[in-house]
């Protein structure tokens, strides 16, 4: 079992670090290998990302890096099931479908995690210091807002599962985002949340290849990502991305705040 360790980084460390570097820093690729569940773990917030590609059945395990028995000792996960997913979750004794676009919420405590059937799923993880209740939210039920415009390149459906409004949980925020066919910009105009940690998985970019900008507003840097490519957003990063076609994300946030809309916004024209 491979963790990659993302450490933290102050941001007038950004400024003189080439392409390689900053991919280093602040990227994940492969982490969906079929048969292995492989992890990343982010200093900020103490985030812990994972992707499993599931042919079968396979266990949820406590990486080394946790000093764990289990994997929830300690903390609380938020599972993510991608294109073309057809998963059941065992926890504990109960089972729960998932499908793409689905988001199974599984508590502090929970022991025995197993995943059984076919299919992609991304796994967010976050410290918790109370047990909340494990929640599965579908695709077509919860929260969706609908932002941007055709005319502006950003006509996006954003969909909240884990939320102050949503599924109750200690530290994780987490949705998905979907942009509509002709839109590519993200989170514009994009914001800044001094108090979260957030990552960005892209995904259903198949062969489209995506610009990610991140940085301080006045200094901004670009990263080129891939399908299935994990970015980590520090909380002094704004964050946003253009493609050559439409995608989704799934953004996830760990830290003190789960309130989503504390933001600060920043104007797209004072960006250098």
């Amino acid at each position: 079992m491979s963790v990659t360790r993302l450490w933290s980084t102050h941001p007038d460390d950004v400024r003189d670090l080439d392409g390689a570097q900053l991919r280093e820093r602040f990227v994940l690729s492969g982490l969906f290998t079929p048969g292995a569940v492989t992890w990343g773990y982010a200093h900020d917030d103490r985030i812990l990302v994972g992707g499993v590609v599931v042919d079968g059945e396979i266990a949820l395990e406590a990486p080394e890096i946790l000093r764990a028995e289990h994997l929830l000792e300690r903390r609380e996960l938020a599972l993510v099931g991608l294109e073309g997913t057809a998963v059941e979750v065992g926890a504990d004794g109960t089972t729960f479908p998932l499908g793409p676009q689905d988001v199974l919420y599984l508590p502090l405590g929970t022991r025995d995690i197993s995943l059984t059937g076919s299919g992609a799923v991304y796994l967010v993880s976050a410290p918790a210091h109370r047990a909340d209740q494990a929640a599965l939210a579908s695709r077509d039920d919860v929260e969706a807002v609908v932002l941007g415009a055709g005319e502006t390149s950003n006509h996006r459906t954003i969909r909240k599962y884990v939320h102050a409004d949503g599924i109750v949980s200690n530290q994780l925020v987490l949705g998905i985002t979907t942009l509509e066919p002709g839109s590519v910009w993200n989170t514009m105009p994009p914001h800044v949340h001094a108090r979260r940690t957030e990552l960005y998985l892209y995904t259903g970019l198949g062969e489209e290849v995506l610009v990610h900008l991140m940085g301080e507003p006045e200094n901004l840097r670009h990263l080129v990502l891939h399908d299935r490519d994990v970015v980590v957003s520090p909380p002094w990063s704004i964050h946003t991305a253009s493609a050559t076609g439409a995608y989704s994300f799934v953004w996830a946030m760990a830290g003190e705040n789960v309130d989503y809309s504390d933001v600060v916004g920043v104007d797209p024209r004072t960006l250098r």
